[in-house]
């Protein structure tokens, strides 16, 4: 009972940290009660109420979307579905680029230049209205 009770205490030390980062990294969650009120042609009133969870998260907030454009920052994953006018830059010096580095490339995302990492997708630069 005693190396029961020992291993239970030595995983829950192991595992705690590891459930309060996933919390942490859990998006924010924000309940919001909706209530419309209608009056009826017979004379009664009917309520309704509706619970809407909004989500938040901190890497795509809401604000993130202008005009109809991503907005793209270095070190988040690229996209190629949510790129607005998506290709590959072929000629950087034609747009006053200079050379991506080895393994990655220069793609266009409506008039922003974005460098991009081959493999892994992550974005290493953006240059906003790069290209017009």
């Amino acid at each position: 009972m005693k190396k029961f009770l020992m291993a239970l205490a030595a995983t829950s030390m192991i595992a705690s940290p590891l459930v309060a980062s996933q919390a942490q990294a859990a998006p924010y969650q924000q309940r919001v009660e909706q209530k419309s009120v209608h009056h009826g042609a017979n004379g009664r009133t009917v309520v309704k109420k509706k619970t809407v969870v909004r989500q938040n998260d901190r890497r795509y907030a809401q604000n993130d979307y202008r005009y109809g454009q991503h907005r793209w920052a270095k070190g988040q994953r690229f996209d190629r579905r949510q790129a607005q006018n998506y290709r590959v830059i072929n000629n950087p010096r034609a747009y006053h680029l200079n050379a991506a580095p080895r393994g990655y490339q220069w793609v266009q995302s409506g008039n922003d230049a974005v460098m991009v990492a081959l493999v892994s997708g992550i974005i290493g630069a953006v240059i906003g209205n790069a290209i017009r």
